[in-house]
């Protein structure tokens, strides 16, 4: 029984961060249109429309709304700090890890090294409202079909791609910053990322990065 409530629990949160990625996506893919006036790459992995920065920032919601006695006024500034929390260790860990950053706040009053501010912790608040309101009980919909043999084959077949997915692009991405150091390749994994995944064909994908230098 209790695994049973530990893999009904992972596919739930599994599919919280699949639908946060996706809205994601959908949400950046908007900014930028309204932005550029034309439609700019926001996508965070190689394969498919996901934006995992907000599949992290709604798995947040998902563990801590629920728990906030209060009124939407109290949901919002909780969202907003943990939201903005997110936003920032997501630009971190990018740049830890593959020496880019997606977003740079640095030109906005009250921001925190760029990476958050006021004004998107501000969005983070309002979208933790809206969450509660709006996706939760969507989100308890899955408890009706959780059960369901043919959607726990869909999630594990999905869950899979999606373990390929950002497998491979983490590791597009590390490679990309090791010839961003002049790091010769080494490996015969190095020469496949070299050639299918060169820095024209990743900046393509990732129109949006930025690299820092280091």
């Amino acid at each position: 029984m209790k695994k049973e409530k530990l893999v009904n629990q992972f596919i739930k949160i599994f599919w919280v961060f699949i639908i946060g990625s996706l809205i994601g996506y959908i949400v950046e893919m908007i900014v930028g249109l309204v932005q550029n006036g034309h439609f700019v790459s926001r996508q965070g992995l190689l394969f498919g429309p996901f934006a995992q920065v907000y599949g992290l920032g709604i798995l947040a919601y998902y563990f801590v709304v629920p728990k906030i006695k209060g009124g939407h006024l109290k949901i919002f500034f909780v969202t907003m700090v943990l939201g903005g929390v997110v936003e920032y260790l997501c630009s971190y860990f990018q740049e830890l890890l593959f020496g880019t950053i997606s977003w740079d706040y640095s030109n906005l009053w009250f921001n925190i090294n760029g990476r958050t501010s006021l004004l998107h912790c501000t969005y983070w608040g309002i979208g933790g409202v809206l969450f509660m309101k709006y996706v939760m009980p969507l989100i308890n919909r899955i408890d009706n079909i959780i059960k369901n043999q043919y959607f726990r084959t869909i999630t594990a077949l999905f869950a899979i791609f999606m373990l390929f997915n950002i497998s491979v692009s983490s590791m597009a991405a590390i490679r990309q910053d090791e010839r961003n150091r002049e790091i010769a390749a080494t490996s015969n994994i190095d020469v496949f990322f070299d050639k299918y995944y060169s820095d024209d064909v990743m900046d393509v994908i990732y129109e949006n990065k930025i690299e820092i230098q280091r």
